[in-house]
């Protein structure tokens, strides 16, 4: 029997308050923000903050061009449309991801197929994309989750042996590499979220990012009505298709690029905390930090961390032997969560496939039968079941929070006993 827990009364091993918020701001973050007041532009795709916003980003990746939107669900919907997906048309995702993958292949009127996960890695397995591609397939868009870059080399040999495009979701990894390479234009058009709690964060926004002119053309058009704004002269005002309102406003884009100066000291602090904790769990019986492969430079979006019954001799299903932990580690003050419940094929939406109201886009073209299935994505429902995410996992936090939570994760397991008897009553 360990040190008493916080469960019992005891001492929390993370005091109240110490865990600090995403994302760090500083004077230059307000002074940024405040000078758009000054400016006298205040929105516009080639306002002077998001055209330079558009360059930095291009320059990071390594991409030829470079979209400021409103959000990374837009960039999403952008990167389908721009690789000629339509209605009917079919685009393999991932059954692990924040659903507005899948949301942005329905926005455009195609029809989501989805994909189980790599067991180590829990992004898309490229050895069972193939069995899911149907003369209907147009793309394969695998997404980097928790800041883990996918293989792309195997996704894209899949891809060219069946003549299919392959966009990236890349809204959890900003500045992640790929056999050394930073993604961003490793896919054929990639696109990023800059919500309040990603690794580049704007409060709000997003980042398409192509190699293709034609593509970056075609973006741009949607971005603002299916209109071509071109800089400097006299607006048209005629759709030549339809459009969206993808515009973002300079407020954001100025938060934006005053936190891009800092992207690369924050993701090696991430990594830097990532590295303690996997190091650290790895001596503690029960629980596991995550995998990184070879291939892979990942910048820690998330940290997850697995439970292992079977480790500490407890013969229970690792759903309820998580919760009974996860209780004991959130009287210890470790923030605990988790953010997705169900694989996505097995939410409402899919379950229901009521989509513009008459089945649309199951129905529209092709009238063939697609089944979603939890079952038939084991991997991800075994995710979902045995991991959770550690908060707190990046800067203003530091070392001193990480041995705290180092700490509690002792404390709990050394009292596993203890812990598990509500489970096993």
């Amino acid at each position: 029997m360990g040190e008493k827990l916080a469960l019992d009364g005891g001492d929390r091993a993370v005091p109240q308050g110490m865990v600090q918020a995403w994302p760090p701001l500083t004077q230059q973050d307000r002074d940024a923000v405040m000078a758009v007041f000054d400016s006298g532009h205040l929105h516009g795709p080639s306002a002077p903050r998001a055209s330079a916003l558009q360059e930095k980003w291009a320059e990071y990746c390594g991409a030829k061009h470079c979209l400021v939107t409103n959000s990374g669900t837009s960039a999403c919907h952008m990167a389908i449309a721009t690789a000629g997906v339509g209605p009917g048309d079919e685009v393999i995702v991932p059954a692990f991801t924040f659903w507005s993958t899948a949301a942005a292949v329905l926005h455009h009127n195609a029809i989501p197929i989805f994909v189980d996960i790599d067991p180590k890695t829990y992004t898309i397995d490229p050895k069972l994309i193939e069995a899911k591609i149907t003369p209907h397939t147009k793309a394969i868009f695998p997404v980097d989750v928790h800041g883990m870059p996918c293989d792309m080399d195997a996704i894209a040999d899949v891809a060219r042996k069946h003549g299919l495009k392959v966009i990236s979701d890349c809204c959890q990894s900003h500045g992640a590499r790929y056999k050394g390479k930073v993604v961003g234009a490793i896919a054929e058009a990639t696109a990023f979220s800059c919500n309040r709690s990603k690794n580049l964060s704007g409060g709000e926004g997003g980042l398409y990012t192509t190699d293709n002119e034609e593509w970056a053309h075609h973006a741009s058009r949607m971005r603002e009505f299916g209109e071509v704004i071109t800089p400097g002269q006299q607006r048209e005002y005629n759709a030549f298709g339809l459009g969206w309102m993808y515009r973002p406003h300079e407020f954001v884009n100025a938060f934006i690029l005053s936190q891009l100066a800092r992207l690369d000291q924050y993701n090696a602090q991430r990594k830097e905390f990532a590295g303690y904790l996997t190091e650290r769990l790895a001596q503690i019986p029960g629980l596991k930090g995550p995998h990184t492969p070879d291939y892979a430079d990942p910048v820690y979006f998330s940290y997850v961390v697995e439970f292992q019954p079977e480790e500490v001799g407890m013969d229970v299903p690792a759903k309820a032997f998580k919760a009974a932990v996860l209780s004991a580690l959130r009287a210890e003050g470790l923030p605990l969560g988790q953010w997705q419940s169900l694989p996505v094929p097995a939410q409402s939406v899919f379950q229901k496939k009521e989509g513009y109201g008459k089945g649309c886009p199951w129905t529209c073209r092709f009238g063939r039968d697609v089944e979603y299935r939890a079952e038939d994505y084991p991997e991800t429902v075994r995710f979902i079941e045995s991991h959770s995410y550690l908060g707190g996992v990046y800067p203003p936090n530091d070392l001193r929070l990480m041995e705290r939570y180092v700490k509690g994760f002792r404390k709990v397991m050394e009292n596993i006993g203890r812990v598990m008897e509500p489970a096993k009553s």
